[in-house]
């Protein structure tokens, strides 16, 4: 999904992010995007929603309330790294 080096499945991290991390830039993200929580591997699949916050099917990554967070574990969404 993204170039070497911008630490968006690219072979190497950004400075002061991880591999596979989106940096919290949610324009980096497609509606699509299927994102892995670092601390649990929870994964949020726009196609399925969440339904323990009510977020319906078809919900983005990038419009999940500012509130939102892992239901698993509460890590907030900055902390997911994308799926390729």
């Amino acid at each position: 999904m993204g170039r070497p080096g911008d630490g968006v499945g690219g072979p190497h991290a950004s400075p002061g992010g991880f591999e596979g991390s989106y940096l919290g830039n949610r324009a980096l993200l497609r509606s699509d995007t299927r994102l892995e929580c670092k601390i649990c591997w929870w994964v949020y699949d726009p196609a399925e929603g969440d339904p323990q916050w009510q977020i319906p099917p078809g919900t983005p990554f990038t419009e999940l309330p500012p509130h939102w967070r892992c239901p698993n574990c509460d890590c907030p969404p900055e902390q997911f790294m994308v799926l390729e």
